[in-house]
């Protein structure tokens, strides 16, 4: 990796392909490219965002020059074709993924620039979809993601921990906390949420991780996602008449009743299996910060009330994703901050961006177990916010509270240089956190 990918983004200069980078000229001159077929407006330049494998909680050094740049900047990601907006600041995000003028459903259609090498979304993908289909889609699932719901898995939840946690002191350190708990922990609980019996959690697991890199190849990462569909869409088949309150059961049940297709159901039980497994990754930088911090770590353990507060603090800080995500379509011209977007015009939010607007956030880069308010936007905005919000709150205090409590003595076991961490991942996470006690 070069200098120039790790200080800041190269610019495309490319006059044809970027008219903000061609010189300046008069208004004269501007006028007749405009008559010649070229865009009149003063467009930002196109800034290159490559795939940067960032260890720890880093922050990524493009997104720090985009925002420096300004609030709305242009970006070209490794891969698919052309340039897409990006908006940064915190009030901007939460206006354009609450906002019909920006569509989900219309990236279906066209070839955006993204950071994947694969664009393999499952027919009727509820992230693909907008309102009423979007709203309608969300509604069948529900009753699984109320604080009611969630408080039902809570005791399961919390006793399959201990089981893990005992295990994991009774073989004696050191040990790989990623490997004896933080990835099967939430692992056990997303699936038995959704509804999957206990002898299929290991596929799960290893179809996500194929979906969730981009290291394996496209290839991979769309049998896996094939796989996992088909076996939904039996188990979602299977559940038709079912009354149960778990995510397929509910699917099924909706499927019975005609509110939508096995499509539907199928791409939105995808959806919620994928980022269930996300919190691996999410509570592996958040234990290698307290890890590396251990002040931070004392302290919560000597003010446990101020732990659900410190949980909201450490999803707002940490990057827990790589570049960004999904992308929205323009349906028509808007203006943010000066900048004109026209309709069918590509747009991406970063959420890690806005978490970081001092306008919103002071002193963003320092971590205030007290913060309050905390109006992070870790879990999306509006129609698009991540229906498991709650759930992956209630697992990763468990962790932090288990965690804690129970291992007072806990440390890395190896320099915090050595500790390895997931390449070619689009969510960011330590691939080991070796540790003792």
């Amino acid at each position: 990796m070069t200098d120039d990918t790790t200080t800041g983004p190269a610019v495309l200069d490319d006059p044809a392909e970027d008219p903000a980078s061609a010189p300046a000229d008069d208004p004269g001159d501007r006028t007749a490219r405009a008559a010649a077929g070229a865009d009149p407006r003063d467009l930002p330049p196109v800034r290159f965002w490559p795939a940067l494998d960032l260890t720890a909680v880093d922050f990524d050094p493009v997104l720090a020059e985009l925002m420096r740049e300004g609030p709305v900047t242009r970006i070209r990601l490794p891969n698919g074709e052309g340039w897409a907006w990006l908006v940064t600041r915190h009030d901007d995000v939460r206006m354009v993924t609450n906002d019909t003028r920006f569509s989900r459903a219309a990236v279906m259609e066209q070839q955006v620039t993204r950071l994947a090498p694969h664009f393999i979304p499952v027919p009727g993908a509820v992230g693909f979809a907008d309102p009423p289909d979007h709203t309608r889609l969300r509604r069948a699932v529900a009753p699984a993601f109320t604080a009611r719901g969630v408080e039902a898995v809570r005791q399961r939840s919390a006793a399959a921990l201990d089981a893990l946690v005992d295990a994991m002191i009774a073989q004696g350190p050191p040990a790989d906390l990623t490997e004896r708990v933080l990835s099967p922990f939430p692992i056990a609980v997303i699936c038995e949420l959704m509804g999957v019996p206990a002898q299929d959690q290991e596929r799960m697991h290893t179809w996500t991780q194929l979906i969730l890199s981009s290291s394996h190849g496209a290839h991979l990462s769309e049998q896996a996602k094939d796989e996992m569909a088909a076996y939904f869409t039996d188990l979602v088949r299977e559940r038709h008449d079912s009354t149960a309150e778990d995510v397929t059961s509910l699917l099924g049940a909706a499927v019975g009743r005609g509110e939508m297709t096995v499509e539907e159901a199928v791409g939105l039980a995808v959806l919620i299996q994928i980022g269930g497994e996300a919190v691996t990754n999410n509570s592996g930088q958040m234990f290698y910060l307290l890890l590396t911090r251990p002040e931070l770590a004392e302290r919560l353990r000597a003010e446990p009330e101020l732990r659900p507060g410190a949980v909201d603090e450490l999803l707002r800080y940490i990057p827990h994703r790589s570049a960004v995500g999904l992308s929205r379509i323009a349906m028509e011209d808007v203006v943010i901050r000066g900048a004109q977007i026209r309709a069918g015009e590509p747009v991406y939010v970063s959420y890690l961006a806005a978490n970081r607007d001092p306008d919103v956030f002071p002193d963003p880069e320092r971590i205030d177990l007290e913060r309050s308010p905390n109006p992070h936007v870790s879990f999306g905005h509006g129609p698009h916010y991540c229906p498991g919000g709650i759930l992956a709150r209630m697992e990763t205090q468990l962790m932090v509270d288990t965690v804690l409590d129970r291992l007072p003595g806990l440390r890395l076991a190896v320099p915090p240089e050595e500790v390895p961490w997931r390449r070619g991942a689009l969510i960011r996470g330590p691939e080991a956190l070796p540790v003792t006690w």
